[in-house]
């Protein structure tokens, strides 16, 4: 898969094309890309998705937008094992937001990429002020020759897969539920920091991740698995959240892990944590020693919720 950041890199030699946010990669996003690239094989032609970076949401609304499933890195791991050929990456920043809907259909879709079939929401809208929508992509399709068509909704059950579903779930610590729709356990990638190494003061050794977010979906103690270490996976727990109890951030959300039996340097290493079970919220204990004594407590919780999922592990590659 071919990563192209900015219009400057974009060939213009024809492809198919969908657009949007794609947070999560969940089966949705999925079963638009699979279709799509039906049609790229009709064509001939290359599978293109637009992303945005920031996400526009973000850029509009800043901290008000929510919590996202998937950073770019996460999901440009996740669209590399999808029929995707390449991903257009572009920057959205007062340029892009202030350029008119044509303009946006001219630079990008028809002169940019030399789109023959675009797949967006029939809801999505584009250009300064969101003056672009659905039926000026299909007036222009006629205009310049390429088909534009409605993503079809992905349900199940009856419920429609979304991101805000997904969201919502890891929210309320369903994450069984959270899985369903994204088709895999959910995980975050990091890579491991030097801390100030209170864990292992307190006997449980951590491997820190900065999650350089400015929000994360999910929050707590967790049972979790790792990959990233020697090539397999590992059971251990985990904690996601400000560290109300060892002075901690009000506002850097920090990944801890625990690996179960394992005394090793974990020091700049990538690792994905795999988010099994939730076991309780993050919060604030009146003493080291009883924070030390409610890890033991998390970690006996995990090591027993662990062993009965033991040959159903999730694992990949990094």
């Amino acid at each position: 898969m071919q990563l192209i950041q900015g219009l400057r890199q974009t060939p213009s030699s024809g492809t198919v094309a969908t657009i949007g946010t794609f947070d999560g990669v969940h089966l949705g996003h999925r079963y638009v890309i699979d279709r799509l690239a039906e049609e790229g094989k009709r064509f001939g032609l290359p599978v293109t998705v637009v992303l945005f970076e920031p996400q526009p949401r973000e850029y509009f609304t800043g901290s008000a937008a929510p919590a996202r499933l998937t950073r770019l890195r996460e999901k440009l791991i996740h669209l590399k094992q999808l029929p995707v050929d390449q991903v257009l990456l572009l920057r959205f920043n007062r340029r892009l937001a202030a350029l008119s809907a044509l303009d946006f259909i001219n630079r990008v879709l028809v002169d940019g990429l030399g789109v023959r079939h675009l797949v967006v929401g029939d809801d999505f809208r584009f250009g300064c002020n969101r003056e672009g929508d659905f039926k000026l992509l299909e007036e222009a399709g006629k205009h310049h020759g390429f088909d534009v068509v409605s993503t079809p909704s992905f349900t199940i059950e009856g419920v429609r897969v979304s991101s805000t579903r997904i969201r919502e779930a890891l929210e309320s610590g369903q994450l069984a539920k959270a899985a369903r729709y994204l088709g895999r356990t959910y995980s975050m990638c990091g890579r491991v920091s030097a801390g100030q190494k209170r864990g292992r003061d307190l006997g449980f050794p951590t491997a820190n991740l900065n999650l350089f977010r400015r929000k994360s979906p999910i929050s707590g103690v967790f049972a979790v698995t790792v990959a990233g270490v020697d090539g397999g996976s590992l059971p251990g727990v985990a904690n996601v959240g400000v560290r109300p109890t060892i002075e901690g951030s009000a506002t850097k959300v920090l990944l801890e892990v625990h690996l179960f039996d394992f005394d090793g340097d974990l020091y700049g290493r990538q690792l994905e944590v795999f988010f099994q079970h939730k076991i309780r919220e993050e919060h604030r204990f009146t003493s080291v020693e009883a924070l030390r004594e409610q890890i033991q407590i998390d970690v006996a919780k995990a090591r027993q919720l662990l062993k009965s999922q033991e040959n159903q592990w999730t694992t990949r590659t990094l």
